[in-house]
């Protein structure tokens, strides 16, 4: 099986591709201290724009992007209940998470870093950078950033959704975008709720987002508020699949006020400050709150600042990202901590702007008194349509206070945990002419201090610890092609090697990674009908292999859409983590309806 799969990647790759996106130029990458163009960028990154987001067979921004080569999202549960994000062998706490450009990390644990304020619908667009990121976004961006941008359009209008499926499985929504050509606003509520595919996993999921954007002389200013609440049986979710009664509430909201202003011809400044809540209360047994109950209230609250000008060197970039920290648990106790940091890249082009290089680095300290500093550098050469690319950086994570504090019958934090730290690197080849998309590349992350749970036998307690020196390398392939107007077809494979260098262990995270993923895609839209079935290979290290069908078609008529969704078509047993088994065959269908409006 592994070699038919290798196989029809490398199939996939010798063919003709089509490109992700229509027009090279107008494409550009969001960063902290500088956007570039797609064509000048140096790093792996793979952009989802809005239509490739409506075709999918998702039902959640985590869905979305498990539809992707290199991302590995654990799931519990079904539609976004509770999801862990990893990219290319990470752990669930090794990536950073953007919402437009705003950190959305959790200081408690990075099981709730996918709780996002607002519905997939309300996406315009998903940038996921790969690899080496730290020197332009400190601290947690160890295995890759994952950016999710959402903002009003141009056009006075209101959505409404509904749609139903299996398990008693509805939703129901409306979005609307209104104002003046200065003015622009959107807003978007939803609800989707489900008795669940077994015994206990039914949810509950509501949320409420506002965005706008006012255009002053040479700038913007952008406000941005929403809050999401989920409801959720979360039976074997944690510690141990016999806990089948286990349940769980959590909140999350954001606001944030966004300045940006073209200070002159060569000089950019934007400000962000933010607050971003949440909330997290868990029941060891449902119908029984007295007998364990958790309860933890986290607030960061910070300042983002970036300014960057142009000269005949480049554009050199300086940025400072000051922010509170603060927690209140009945299990991990009152904490709080201030981080600090600052960021310095200079991006400049030789050879008539064949060679791009990009060097830069962070620095990040915490009030606890320790710092580090996270050098990297990104280095192109682009040739007409081809691209040869390389980057290598030191990252860091910092434990989380669920690594360092809690307590449970099954778990025991470790209040003396060390940082991760690592080197990583990455050299790649791309090729992309506006009809055609090639791409091959080949990583690897070198971890010390790497931070795991373990246990000595299989009846002792789970302990965070730095487990040792943990190596990490693998290739990526992807390749798109169109075969005409209405039909194109898509591969990608990634092959891990996880090893851990220092001694045999009983893991809970470490290398329950991907060995092998291969994503396949069919896509048609013909008069208005469109369909796009995608297959996925996953082997895990220590959990076996399972094959997913998803489809998904839609007809498009004038402002009406109605579409029919099926997840794992073949009915497949499967678990992506914690011996938690996810949900059959299911079926959904539902409709949208934009009404336009002066």
């Amino acid at each position: 099986m592994k070699k038919l799969i290798v196989s029809i990647a490398l199939l996939g790759l010798i063919s003709n591709a089509t490109a992700q996106e229509k027009n090279i130029d107008e494409v550009t990458i969001t960063g902290k201290l500088m956007d570039l163009p797609l064509k000048k960028s140096s790093v792996n990154v793979t952009i989802i724009d809005k239509t490739q987001i409506q075709n999918s067979a998702a039902q959640s921004v985590e869905e979305v992007l498990a539809y992707y080569t290199g991302m590995d999202i654990r799931k519990r549960g079904a539609n976004g209940v509770q999801t862990d994000l990893s990219i290319r062998g990470s752990s669930f706490e090794q990536v950073l998470l953007l919402v437009n450009g705003i950190r959305m990390a959790d200081s408690q644990t990075g099981h709730n870093t996918m709780n996002l304020p607002f519905d997939l619908a309300s996406v315009e667009k998903i940038e996921i950078l790969k690899g080496t990121a730290a020197r332009g976004f400190g601290n947690g961006a160890y295995a890759g950033v994952v950016n999710i941008i959402t903002k009003p359009n141009s056009t006075n209008s209101l959505t409404v959704r509904g749609e139903g499926g299996d398990f008693n499985t509805y939703a129901y929504g409306a979005a609307s975008n209104f104002g003046t050509e200065k003015f622009r606003n959107f807003i978007q509520i939803n609800n989707s709720e489900s008795d669940g595919y077994r015994y206990n996993t039914d949810y509950k999921i509501k949320n409420i987002w506002y965005q706008n954007n006012l255009a002053i002389k040479d700038g913007n200013l952008k406000l941005m508020a929403g809050i999401q609440e989920k409801k959720f049986g979360a039976n074997g979710f944690y510690a141990s699949p016999a806990f089948t009664d286990q349940y769980e509430e959590v909140q999350v909201s954001l606001v944030s006020a966004i300045f940006e202003k073209k200070l002159s011809e060569s000089i950019n400044f934007n400000a962000k400050t933010y607050w971003r809540r949440a909330q997290d209360m868990y029941l060891f047994v449902r119908n029984n709150p007295s007998l364990y109950r958790n309860m933890h209230i986290g607030n960061n609250v910070g300042v983002d600042l970036g300014i960057n000008f142009k000269s005949k060197l480049g554009i050199t970039g300086f940025g400072a990202d000051l922010r509170k920290e603060f927690l209140a648990s009945n299990n991990l106790g009152s904490r709080e901590r201030f981080v600090s940091q600052a960021f310095l890249e200079h991006h400049f082009s030789l050879f008539n702007e064949s060679l791009n290089i990009s060097p830069g680095i962070s620095w990040t300290k915490f009030s606890d008194g320790k710092d580090y500093f996270l050098p990297g550098i990104d280095v192109s050469y682009t040739e007409e349509n081809n691209k040869f690319y390389a980057n290598f950086a030191k990252v860091n994570r910092i434990p989380t206070y669920t690594d360092l504090y809690y307590i449970s019958r099954a778990e025991q934090g470790n209040p003396n945990l060390k940082a991760e730290t690592a080197w990583s690197g990455e050299f790649g080849y791309q090729y992309q002419d506006g009809q055609n998309y090639l791409k091959y590349s080949m990583f690897w992350r070198k971890t010390d201090n790497a931070i795991d749970w373990q246990k000595d036998s299989t009846t002792s307690k789970w302990t965070a610890q730095n487990i040792g020196t943990l190596e990490t390398k693998g290739f990526e392939m992807e390749a798109n092609h169109q075969v005409n107007n209405w039909l194109g077809y898509s591969f990608g494979y990634t092959y891990l090697d996880n090893q851990n260098l220092d001694k045999d262990i009983i893991s809970r995270y470490s290398l329950d990674n991907l060995r092998h993923q291969f994503v396949a895609k069919l896509r048609n839209n013909y008069k208005g009908l469109s369909n796009e079935l995608i297959y996925r290979y996953n082997e895990r290290v220590n959990l076996g292999s399972y094959n997913l069908l998803d489809d998904k078609i839609s007809y498009q008529f004038k402002n009406f859409n109605v579409y029919v969704l099926v997840n794992n078509i073949t009915n497949s047993d499967y678990i992506e983590t914690s011996l938690v088994p996810m949900p059959g065959r299911w079926f959904h269908a539902g409709f949208t309806y934009q009404f336009s409006f002066k």
